[in-house]
Order: C-alpha cells, then sequence, then structure tokens
C-alpha cells in the first residue's frame, strides 16, 4: 500500500461515521446536548468538516467549500473562513443549526471529494514540506494531515456515541 491509498483510507472512513451519525435525526436532535457546555451531534459533525474544509483548502492555496459554496447560509451561519468551531463558547456552539442531517452530509462529501482528489495526487516527498512554521517543530505536510484525519475520527466518533445518548424517541 502507497501512502496515498493509506491517507485516502483513513479520511474515507469519515464519510460513513458521518452519516451513521447523522441518520434520521431531526434539527432538534442534531441541536441537543446531554449537558450545558456539551456540544451536539450536529456541531460535532459540522466542526470536523470544518476543520478538514479549512485545512485542505490552505494545503491547496484555494478557498474553502464553505466561502465558495452555499453551505455556511445552511448552516444559519455567515461564510466566515476562520470560523472551524475551534474555541466556540456554548451560545456559538448552539448558533450552529444545520438544516437536515442532509446537509451535514451533503457538505462533508463535497470536503471529502476535494480531499480525496488532494490526498490522490499526493507524492511522497511532499509529506516532508514545513506547512506551518509557527511550531516547534514545525508542522509538516505528513503531519497536519494526521491531525486533521485524528480531529476528525475522534470527533466523528464522539458524534456516534452522543446519538447513542438521545433521549429515545
Amino acid at each position: 500500500m502507497d501512502v496515498n491509498d493509506l491517507l485516502i483510507e483513513t479520511y474515507g472512513r469519515l464519510p460513513d461515521l458521518v452519516r451513521s451519525a447523522v441518520a434520521g435525526l431531526t434539527a432538534d436532535e442534531l441541536r441537543w446536548a446531554p449537558a450545558v457546555g456539551a456540544n451536539p451531534v450536529g456541531w460535532l459533525v459540522w466542526h470536523l468538516t470544518r476543520i478538514q474544509d479549512h485545512h485542505v483548502a490552505d494545503l491547496l492555496g484555494e478557498p474553502q467549500l464553505w466561502v465558495t459554496g452555499d453551505w455556511a447560509g445552511r448552516f444559519g451561519l455567515p461564510a466566515d473562513p476562520d470560523d472551524t468551531g475551534y474555541d466556540h463558547t456554548p451560545e456559538q456552539v448552539a448558533g450552529v443549526r444545520p438544516e437536515s442531517p442532509q446537509t451535514l452530509v451533503g457538505y462533508h462529501e463535497a470536503v471529502w471529494g476535494r480531499t480525496r482528489a488532494f490526498l490522490a495526487g499526493l507524492r511522497p516527498a511532499e509529506l516532508d514540506r514545513v506547512v506551518d512554521p509557527a511550531w516547534d517543530p514545525p508542522v509538516t505536510l505528513g503531519v497536519r494531515l494526521v491531525s486533521v484525519a485524528d480531529d476528525g475520527l475522534q470527533h466523528a466518533g464522539q458524534a456516534g456515541y452522543l446519538r447513542g445518548l438521545l433521549p429515545r424517541r
């Protein structure tokens, strides 16, 4: 298995996890949290997709799909490229209001399509390219890709777990 296939396999697990976390949920269920300050399923899936969109767009040197598409409005939010959910207050978390599970899945699938194309075209030597020199050690492309995948998989797992905590209909 080459590095492209390995990364595509890793990121390619997220769409099924996203779909299973949100399938059949109502708008209220997407926004339900088990406690004050906890993140709901809809926010978790939105956030993991925003992180992937934000970072992959940056790696490509292209605008985010969040900004160029109609996604922001479908979540009741402005198309702010810097808003990925990082350090959101409880009020900001509550402000993420996806129209439906299909909105979350559609945005994720659009981002995954671009990510998949990017990963398919990577050359192994590119993984050592420094993409963020502000850290010690500087962050390479390979480290950034692992970080985004790790964040996405953790949040998808949290969303799936939280789905199981939803009050029974």
